[in-house]
């Protein structure tokens, strides 16, 4: 289903439908009473419907969920094309993961219905909704049955109601690393009542470390280091940089292709081989780029990589990965490999990748960052992302050749 279809639905049916469940739920707690903390959950469900790589800025609120409580059962439900990465982190046991297929407009429906019949079944204690402004993942919160149902909400900001029902709801801040808020999701399991129910968070600085972890054995990694000098031999000489230049399903995001090949064009002057990675998608992106670098240690990197867990083994191998906003910048945390990720229509200050081994790039022109939960991530600049084509090619590539040379840059 196209993400337009998506947001329309999601819009217009969504709003209607969310209504109609504030009422009930409105109607049955004044009979009731309000839903109590639980203080031994056995089963939560997290709600994670969002690009890969939010799963691993997600990766500090899986930690402090087990720290909570532990021995409780994790359950995941995502969007089927990004489960991927939640297997390879083990964030769960396999038979916890849950899965969405958003292909077609049939299938998705049937998958809804499916996932509340069983996790009615299954009798969840909670349900943590990650998504920021999303009217469907807040009404699969109510369809499981869960009496505790957390997530953000819009509180008085207009044209983005999502009912009433979310009653663990915390503020979204635009001020603050989605990290953070994402913990502050735990904190609201535990409040019983107030507005702002975050109040009573802890106070945190911004997570360091994801607290995920994927484990190779040194062979493992050796072995894949051995069969990319194999197939590429100029590597077996050079150290490798690896560019990301595609966009994703955010073309706006992209760093100029031309900056791109400036760059490249200098680390191989300098001695250092280049490798473009990408999807099979990416692979025009990448000959174009070839055909303008003119250098023979520039490689095509394109589909290279069979699934995420190699993509990881390549990070092992390389010394630096130059990157747009997207899933490869926040994968490579995982990794030692150091990142320079170019920001622009999104800010590094709210979904930046985690740790020390990166470098956020970023030009700061007053119209940047454009896409937010407010606007479902709809850009007003028509493709001409001034943000990131300020962003001009020389320092960057000074700054990856005193990475790389082990040098300082003077302040």
């Amino acid at each position: 289903m196209k993400l337009q279809t998506q947001r329309f639905i999601d819009r217009w049916a969504g709003q209607v439908l969310c209504g109609a469940v504030s009422g009930w739920v409105k109607l049955t707690t004044a009979i009731s009473g309000p839903a109590q903390p639980i203080q031994s959950p056995r089963n939560i469900l997290v709600i994670l419907l969002s690009e890969m790589g939010s799963i691993v800025l997600a990766g500090p609120m899986f930690a402090q969920l087990r720290r909570n409580y532990p021995g409780v059962n994790i359950h995941i439900l995502q969007l089927k094309k990004n489960q991927e990465v939640s297997k390879l982190l083990q964030l769960t046991q396999p038979e916890f993961m849950h899965s969405l297929d958003d292909s077609s407009g049939g299938k998705l429906i049937a998958d809804i219905l499916s996932i509340s019949r069983k996790m009615r079944a299954l009798g969840l204690d909670a349900v943590i909704d990650c998504e920021l402004f999303s009217r469907v993942s807040a009404l699969l919160s109510f369809s499981t049955g869960a009496p505790l149902r957390v997530g953000f909400t819009p509180h008085t900001q207009e044209g983005l109601y999502r009912g009433s029902f979310i009653n663990r709801a915390i503020p979204y801040n635009p001020y603050q690393h989605i990290s953070k808020q994402f913990l502050s999701l735990v904190d609201a399991l535990e409040v019983v009542a107030g507005m702002p129910r975050n109040k009573a968070a802890a106070m945190r600085d911004l997570p360091t470390d994801t607290e995920l972890r994927v484990n190779f054995t040194p062979a493992e990694l050796q072995a894949y280091q051995t069969k990319v000098h194999t197939d590429h031999p100029v590597t077996a000489t050079r150290k490798l940089v690896l560019m990301y230049a595609g966009g994703g399903i955010l073309p706006e995001r992209a760093w100029p292709a031309a900056h791109y090949a400036r760059v490249a064009q200098g680390l191989c002057a300098a001695g250092f081989a280049v490798g473009l990675i990408g999807l099979k998608d990416d692979a025009q992106l990448a000959k174009d780029l070839i055909a303008q670098i003119k250098d023979a240690a520039c490689l095509d990197l394109t589909g290279y990589t069979r699934s995420i867990r190699e993509l990881l083994m390549l990070f092992h191998a390389s010394e630096l990965l130059i990157t747009n906003d997207g899933g490869p910048g926040h994968f490579a945390t995982l990794t030692p490999v150091q990142t320079m990720v170019f920001f622009g229509p999104e800010t590094g200050k709210l979904y930046g990748p985690l740790g020390s081994r990166n470098s956020v790039l970023e030009s700061g022109i007053a119209c940047s960052p454009c896409l937010s939960a407010y606007n479902h991530r709809l850009t007003f600049c028509d493709g001409d992302n001034q943000c990131l084509k300020r962003i001009a090619p020389d320092p960057v590539l000074d700054q990856a050749l005193h990475f790389l040379q082990g040098t300082a840059l003077s302040s």
